[in-house]
């Protein structure tokens, strides 16, 4: 039975492959070919046909970018032309009737969720809603969940305990829902996956791994699982996200082109990489046994930035499964999957910051990763370019500068570096050619977003956006949104590659989800793109009105990015375009069950809000039991020494005598967290703790 089960997988892996090869085919045959018509226009354009070093280089730049964009526009063409087929048939959604999922057993299986620093009822208030969908779908049996903390300030980590206990007691989740801290935060996320791995990955067949902002119905969930259990050679299994809960102007845009065009873009990446698909980290299940055995991450042993704990584990995590001959499949099918967007264009920057270091790390495994499969080193370098394109581009455009300061000021030269031969070389310009290559480019950014609405119309779709009209005019909206953003991100993106390749220092902290942006945070932040903004133009328009003119799509959004910035982040402006049926979703028009119960969970009053976490630990007596509890019981002398004059101090003077640092180890250890307690009850009226203990009614202790 075992033979035949491994031979049918085998045929089914080579079929596939098959496929893949075919299509990866078409698609180096379209982008290749379309780039080589696109560069000859342009050698044509500029004024000595390549001739000058700087033309050269111009080129060069010019391939590279044209070439991403191009791989873009044919991933989405390839999504709406298997869309209107009906879906990939080669897909794992298809390979399966739904009668014979249904009737497939689950098997045991964790749900994670990895947090550090995050609003701490909001998040779980996520996990929350997990749970009670799965317990409402009647499948809790074989699930066990578990919160896996790096949080490092206690004024979080025990707002976690408390909030981790208050959850058990009111889902009756106690023996299912677990929280672990670690005390040392090593290699961050995927050293917090490893550790539990370690202690309890033997547990379980498969781990679905969640982000804090992530939310996963347990239709999809069990789904998930079922597709794992007919599948023994995939290893992990990726959801497509769509965007939710946008409340600021600039959540509602990402949510609404996410929703929209992802529909497109997915399909056709999951049509092309097929079994060789990406891990995205997050709203996925793997295969733990093969995740333990093959997907360990060791230190990168190169220099600066290629040398340490790898800070993007999941794609380099995907390319070692493949490597170990697992499949890994992105199912854009599998829907009811949802994470959130950062609420402003600052806060999405500043997690571009992390990202773009941990991106740019995997050109040391592009290129010297053993055993990787060619479709793996491809995703690679697809998550390099994501920043790499930035400073790309920026090259372009001073490169673009020097080119017209050569044409305007300086004379003509007719035999210029690297031209060979008796005849002068003539300057020749076509602006005819130019307009047509340029609308040409801007065709493959925007064709696939007017498919979109197509795709959404024939599928009948238009109705959750809103309707055709209100759907068209949302789409315009988000298109002079992104024309206004890209340069702004450009000038970001290119400071942090340059910072990540010079291995300047990063910290990393938790997300902003739900502050707007002030006037002095975008002017501090935005300053120095306004001022590179200002001066490009200005100096364009000395040199030449034509140059001024085709200088302004980006000067105008860097010299208005401050303002563009605060009026995306505000969220009275992203409810007015909702309540206007402008940039919705069909989830906001018919929202799901779990995000009903999130919404539900997250507009609960916080009890806690008269008290810091540290303040409702040493003064609230339930609390102060449970951290007891969750304290190490056990101390040397030495220790005790040690710990006693910072209990003397948090006891005199209140918790803003301790550092950080001080703090934790205090509520580490379980006498120092009992005897605290005492010194408050004990303390005078008109002390800090007697103050505190005042404020409070007896029903809120």
């Amino acid at each position: 039975m075992t033979e035949v089960v491994d031979t049918a997988v085998q045929g089914r892996q080579e079929s596939w492959r098959r496929v893949a090869t075919v299509r990866r085919f078409f698609l180096t045959l379209f982008v290749v070919g379309q780039t080589v018509v696109a560069s000859y226009f342009l050698l044509w354009i500029l004024p000595y046909h390549g001739g000058t070093l700087v033309e050269i280089g111009l080129l060069v730049l010019f391939i590279l970018l044209y070439m991403w964009i191009a791989v873009g526009f044919w991933t989405a063409v390839f999504g709406f032309v298997l869309r209107l087929l009906g879906g990939d048939r080669y897909s794992l959604l298809k390979r399966h009737p739904e009668a014979e999922l249904e009737a497939t057993a689950l098997a045991k299986t964790a749900i994670v969720m990895p947090i550090y620093h995050e609003p701490v009822k909001w998040t779980l208030s996520g996990l929350k809603a997990v749970y009670q969908d799965i317990e409402r779908a009647g499948r809790l049996d074989q699930f066990e969940f578990h919160i896996l903390s790096d949080s490092r300030d206690p004024n979080v980590w025990l707002e976690e305990q408390a909030e981790w206990h208050r959850l058990c007691e009111e889902l009756g989740a106690e023996g299912r829902l677990f929280y672990r801290r670690r005390r040392v935060n090593l290699n961050f996320k995927s050293g917090n996956i490893a550790d539990f791995l370690r202690r309890w990955g033997r547990r379980y067949r498969y781990m679905v791994v969640l982000d804090a902002d992530s939310l996963l119905s347990a239709e999809t969930i069990v789904k998930m699982v079922q597709l794992m259990e007919r599948e023994p050679n995939v290893g992990i299994l990726q959801t497509a996200p769509s965007i939710i809960n946008g409340d600021s102007l600039f959540a509602r845009l990402q949510q609404f082109a996410n929703r929209l065009y992802s529909s497109l873009f997915a399909t056709g990446l999951a049509a092309i990489q097929m079994g060789d698909a990406a891990f995205w980290g997050h709203n996925a299940i793997l295969r733990v046994q093969p995740f333990m055995a093959h997907c360990g991450l060791r230190k990168l042993r190169g220099f600066g930035l290629f040398r340490g704990p790898i800070m993007s584990h999941d794609f380099v995590e995907a390319a070692y499964m493949g490597r170990a001959g697992y499949e890994v499949w992105l199912e854009p099918g599998l829907g009811n999957s949802f994470e959130e967007s950062p609420p402003s264009i600052s806060d999405e920057l500043a997690r571009d910051n992390r990202w773009s270091k941990g991106n740019l790390q995997h050109l040391w495994i592009l290129l010297f990763g053993r055993r990787i499969r060619l479709a793996h080193r491809m995703a690679l370098l697809n998550g390099i370019m994501a920043y790499m394109a930035s400073p790309l581009w920026l090259a372009f455009l001073i490169l673009t500068t020097v080119e017209a300061v050569q044409m305007t000021v300086a004379s003509i030269n007719y035999f210029p570096e690297g031209h060979q031969g008796l005849f002068p070389l003539w300057p020749e310009w076509r602006p005819e050619w130019a307009i047509g290559l340029a609308l040409s480019t801007l065709s493959l950014l925007f064709l696939p977003k007017f498919l979109a609405i197509l795709d959404a119309v024939i599928h009948g779709l238009a109705r959750g956006f809103g309707g055709f009209w209100r759907l068209l005019l949302s789409v315009l909206v988000e298109i002079v949104v992104s024309v206004l953003l890209a340069p702004v991100r450009m000038m970001a993106h290119s400071r942090y590659v340059l910072g990540a390749l010079l291995n300047l220092s990063l910290s990393w902290a938790g997300q902003n989800r739900t502050e707007e942006t002030t006037w002095r945070e975008a002017l501090l932040t935005q300053f120095p793109g306004m001022l590179v903004g200002a001066g490009w133009s200005a100096f364009a328009w000395s040199l030449d009105p034509m140059f001024f003119l085709w200088s302004l799509p980006v000067a105008v959004p860097l010299v208005l990015a401050a303002p563009t910035s605060v009026v995306l982040s505000r969220v009275e402006l992203g409810r007015a375009f909702g309540a206007r049926r402008l940039l919705v979703i069909p989830e906001e028009l018919n929202p799901v069950e779990v995000l009903n119960d999130s919404r539900a969970a997250r507009a609960e009053n916080d009890e806690d809000s008269v008290l810091t976490a540290v303040e409702a630990a040493v003064i609230r007596p339930r609390l102060n039991r449970l951290h007891r509890a969750l304290a190490r019981a056990h101390r040397q002398p030495r220790r005790a020494e040690l710990l006693a004059p910072l209990v003397r101090r948090l006891g005199s003077e209140g918790p803003g005598s301790l550092s950080r640092g001080e703090l934790s180890q205090l509520f580490r250890d379980r006498a120092s967290v009992a005897e605290i307690h005492r010194m408050a009850w004990r303390s005078a009226p008109d002390s800090f703790w007697g103050q505190r203990i005042s404020s409070l009614g007896s029903a809120e202790l």
